[in-house]
């Protein structure tokens, strides 16, 4: 009875089979299709169907990253402010309305960098083009010295979400993708700002377009890049608040409460406090920090970033003083960023023993960096002024990315972004107490001459203990080396059997008695050699 059930159950199957392949085209058919195709590709994606919106995706971001940074009149704002149009006197720009920068940053820095995370990445892409938007209204039509302020605030804001778009583009790709991803989005943002900055060179320069004008120009470019913004994607995982996971043990709460029935309430709310995953990665930091390479990169994240940005900020009201006629900002931008992309393509083929040169390497960048700040507060010539500025950020630029890979070589993804959370909000609170002390008019309220010798001499110091630092490391080094064994395979190793043999050699020419031979005996002459 369960053969004969078996056998037709058999006979079931191969009729299904049969009416199966004879809907699919035929029992000759190997390729099925219609319904059944369409759900064999929506289960088995092929290469294809995985290449088109890879392609529409990546062509998307960058386009947007593209768009985001066209902002024309972005390099002429200085002389905007100072010019007929809204006719702020120098110490106003100085020492009352640029140090907002630095004050609103801080103050928004962490917020926006949690909101980042938490409305994964696409709101917060919103607020930004909504914030330029402010800030180029305010521009346009703001007429006192605090709508130029709440014009910094709204700057920030942007300054502050330039780090979802960094994240975004990870959070939509597959690890295997990232470092294309990366290479693709930060070409479109540097294309965008050079694209920007000889654009309003250009029609300045050549097209006599004045600064107001200017600024409609790029109102409206930001309007644009705000409605493309409006059509991102949004992604499902974030990298702390949303990671679509549980935590370390892969267990809710309440499984691992059933699980461990016994344990009192207090310990499992520890338990799960010490397994949240920004606690946890506050204590792997912790631990990373005792990494000679992480310190080094690091501090100098903090120590340099906090000048080149109060260097960069304050650039623009030099060139003011120094030469108000001819205006070459947008060129001077432009040449800034192009080098600065060369400078940093070229230093991944730097190839040293970081570990034993790092210090010397800085100290040496340092130093240059410090010869072009005292260049800018000495020179009356406006060319040196934006000579010595592009060379002063294609030297910060180079050292960025090697900076960036000795930080990340050793660290987990999450761990190297709160790494470099920490450090950049390190380097806003420095630049913001220097800032207060020197630029802001509560403080000493200094020119911005006397700026640029205050900067030189903050450089001058750090390039003193960078280059203590270094030769400390190297002497240190010579040292252990000549404590150290030879290695194996090394002049002195190889010269050591030789002097063994060489004294083996030598100890057979001592002096012997003869043997004794009887007079039957005698001996055979040795063959010469």
């Amino acid at each position: 009875m369960g053969v004969g059930q078996g056998a037709v159950q058999g006979r079931l199957r191969a009729k299904d089979r049969h009416r199966l392949l004879r809907g699919c085209g035929g029992p000759g058919s190997m390729v099925p299709s219609g319904a059944l195709a369409q759900k064999q590709e929506a289960l088995e994606p092929g290469p294809d169907a995985e290449r088109k919106p890879w392609r529409c995706l990546v062509f998307y971001l960058c386009f947007y990253g593209f768009m985001a940074q066209l902002r024309p009149g972005e390099s002429f704002i200085t002389p905007y402010l100072l010019g007929p149009d809204k006719n702020f006197t120098l110490e106003q720009v100085t020492n009352e309305i640029t140090p907002v920068l630095s004050y609103c940053y801080l103050l928004v820095l962490v917020p926006v960098f949690l909101l980042t995370d938490y409305l994964r990445y696409k709101p917060v892409l919103v607020l930004q083009g909504l914030s330029y938007v402010a800030v180029w209204l305010l521009l346009l039509l703001g007429t006192s010295v605090r709508h130029m302020q709440a014009m910094e605030l709204f700057y920030s804001v942007t300054m502050a979400a330039r780090i979802a778009y960094s994240s975004y583009v990870f959070s939509l790709v597959r690890p295997a993708r990232y470092q294309r991803m990366a290479g693709y989005s930060r070409a479109a943002v540097l294309l965008g700002v050079f694209t920007s900055s000889v654009l309003g060179q250009l029609l300045v320069t050549l097209g006599r377009v004045s600064f107001s004008t200017l600024n409609y120009i790029s109102l409206g470019l930001l309007i644009f890049s705000l409605v493309l913004a409006l059509f991102l994607k949004r992604p499902r995982r974030s990298l702390f608040f949303n990671r679509g996971a549980p935590g370390r043990s892969g267990a809710s709460p309440s499984e691992l409460d059933r699980m461990n029935p016994d344990a009192p309430r207090g310990a499992a709310l520890l338990g799960a406090w010490r397994d949240w995953t920004l606690v946890r990665m506050l204590r792997e930091l912790g631990h990373s920090l005792r990494q000679p390479q992480l310190r080094l990169w690091s501090l100098w994240w903090v120590f340099n970033s906090a000048a080149y940005y109060l260097i960069v900020y304050y650039a623009h009201i030099l060139w003011n003083v120094v030469h108000t006629a001819t205006v070459y900002n947008g060129a001077a931008d432009a040449a800034s960023t192009l080098l600065g992309a060369i400078t940093s393509f070229s230093a991944g083929f730097v190839k040293i023993r970081w570990a034993l040169w790092a210090k010397l390497v800085i100290a040496s960048v340092t130093a240059v960096q410090a010869g072009l700040v005292f260049l800018m507060y000495s020179t009356n010539s406006i060319w040196l002024c934006y000579v010595a500025f592009v060379l002063f950020r294609g030297a910060y630029q180079f050292l960025v990315p090697i900076a960036t890979f000795q930080i990340a070589s050793s660290l987990s993804k999450e761990l190297c972004a709160l790494v470099f959370g920490v450090n950049t909000f390190l380097a806003t609170v420095l630049k913001t107490i220097i800032t207060l002390i020197v630029s802001d008019k509560r403080g000493l309220g200094l020119p911005v001459h006397s700026q640029f010798l205050i900067y030189f001499g903050y450089f001058l110091v750090l390039f003193v203990i960078y280059l203590l630092g270094a030769m400390l490391v190297i002497v240190q080094h010579v040292q252990e080396a000549r404590r150290a064994p030879p290695e194996p395979g090394s002049p002195a190793e190889k010269a050591m059997p030789m002097l063994s043999t060489h004294s083996s050699g030598l100890s057979n020419l001592q002096p012997t008695a003869p043997p004794q031979t009887s007079p039957e005996q005698h001996p055979q002459p040795e063959a010469k050699a």
